[in-house]
Formats: C-alpha cells, sequence, structure tokens
C-alpha cells in the first residue's frame, strides 16, 4: 500500500512535467507507440522517448508489443490531477463571481464537484442593462414546468413568475426565509395556489436560519447566485448553465441545502 509521501511524491513527479501530463492524456485515450505519440503531441521524438522511458521507470505506464498502456494507479493519479486543474481552471475563468463571495452553503460534494460548471456562463449586469441577471434567471423561470429555488430575499415579480409556472401546469419547490413567506405566497390566486398545494405542485419550505445562497433548477437549465463577505447579496453577477452536469450539480446542491434546513 502507498504511503501518503509516496503519494505526493509521485504525483508531484506527473505534475511538474507538461510533457509527461500530455503523454500520459494521449496513452489514457488510446495506447500508443513512441512514433505515434510525436505525432500527437508534436514534441521532438527525444523528449517523448526521454519522458516514456521515465514514466515506464516508475511504472506509470508499461509497454505490450509495440504500444504503450496506462497502468491502473496512473489511471487514477491522471484523473485526479486533470479534476484539479480543472476546477482551478474553474475558479480562475469565473474569478469575480467566487472572490469574496460567501461559499459555506455549498456542500462539500458540491466543492468536490465544481468541474460539473466548467459549461457554464458567467452573467453580469452592465451600466446599460442593470437588470441582466433577473431578467435571465426570469426568461429561465417563465420558461419552466419544473422549478426547484432558493429565494433568499423578496423580489417583487417572484409570486407571479411562480403563479404562471402554475398556471401552466408546471410544480414549484422553495426554500424561503419565513420573513418573506406571506410576501411571496399571498399574492397567488387563492383556488391556483390551493390546487396546486393539494396536487403537490406547490410546495414551500420556510426557515428561521440565514439563506445565503441564491439558486434554480429549472427543467434543464439552473443559476447560481452568491451573497458577497459583508452579507449583502451579489445582484450584478449569476452563473447559469443548461449543461446536464451542471443542472444535477444545481440539483444536488438544493437537496443538500433542503436537508440542512428543513427540520
Amino acid at each position: 500500500m502507498h504511503n501518503h509521501s509516496e503519494i505526493n511524491e509521485e504525483i508531484r513527479f506527473l505534475a511538474q512535467s507538461e510533457i509527461r501530463l500530455k503523454i500520459l492524456s494521449e496513452l489514457y485515450e488510446q495506447p500508443n507507440n513512441i512514433s505515434g505519440l510525436v505525432k500527437k503531441t508534436q514534441i521532438t521524438y527525444s523528449s517523448v522517448s526521454s519522458n516514456v522511458n521515465k514514466l515506464e521507470e516508475n511504472e506509470f505506464i508499461r509497454k505490450v508489443e509495440k504500444k504503450y498502456y496506462v497502468n491502473p494507479m496512473a489511471e487514477i493519479y491522471f484523473k485526479a490531477l486533470m479534476d484539479f486543474k480543472k476546477s482551478v481552471d474553474i475558479i480562475n475563468d469565473y474569478g469575480a463571481f467566487w472572490n469574496k463571495h460567501n461559499i459555506t452553503q455549498l456542500s462539500i460534494d458540491s466543492m468536490k464537484n465544481i468541474t460539473a460548471l466548467k459549461d457554464s456562463k458567467l452573467i453580469e449586469t452592465t451600466p446599460l442593462d442593470i437588470y441582466k441577471t433577473h431578467n435571465t434567471t426570469k426568461n429561465q423561470l417563465i420558461e419552466s414546468k419544473d422549478v426547484k429555488a432558493i429565494f433568499p430575499y423578496l423580489h417583487p415579480e417572484y409570486p407571479q413568475l411562480i403563479e404562471t409556472i402554475l398556471q401552466n401546469g408546471g410544480t414549484v419547490e422553495l426554500i424561503v426565509p419565513r420573513t418573506i413567506f406571506k410576501a411571496i405566497i399571498s399574492p397567488i390566486d387563492d383556488k391556483l395556489k390551493k390546487d396546486a398545494i393539494n396536487g403537490g405542485r406547490l410546495i414551500v419550505y420556510t426557515v428561521t436560519d440565514d439563506l445565503d445562497l441564491y439558486l434554480t433548477v429549472c427543467d434543464e437549465k439552473m443559476s447560481l447566485g452568491l451573497f458577497k463577505n459583508d452579507g449583502s447579496f451579489d445582484q450584478n453577477r449569476i452563473l447559469i448553465s443548461d449543461d446536464k452536469k451542471s443542472h444535477e450539480w444545481a440539483n444536488e446542491l438544493f437537496k443538500h441545502v433542503k436537508h440542512r434546513v428543513i427540520k
């Protein structure tokens, strides 16, 4: 069994060489020989040959007949490194979204699986369109039949949006602060509201805890908003996506928050 220091050394051996990572990346996709790797990576023959030898000496790859294959443990190390790199890329690409924001309500699994958001898009307000973030999520809600949402604050359009979804035969599941429950629910048509509640199409959880998170999971789309470290909601930027993995990520986050705050 590998001890902690040995694993650190092996990870370091791979991470400190871009050439070795490129070679592993190619072999991870398909076994190949040195000439094939040279063609695929566009790296000189001598560099490929030298690093292939090092990888083989350290038992990251093995030669079968004329082709090289990635060993099982090397696959695990390589995938872990690539996932870490993707996570770093997501944080760097959306630095304005994550930096100086409260992420304490994101679950451990949400952070671990942050690479699911790699195809997301950052929406930011502009001086000429100060309602860009709200209108983006508003359009997601209007076009949806199945909505799960965490609304940490009251927007005057929320009741009408919920009513529209219910009128179109959709379902709405909400997590909201108890302080805004009446303001969101009361304006909805009484008969529509009663029928939706009885039919399980409208479910509202109220919480006394702070909800430092904005989230919508709409059909196949999602949007995520965060609070700043000073406690104010950042209305100027949201992360949206219609990618399947992002949608699954958001749905799991909704389940996590519901499990944590619903007593």
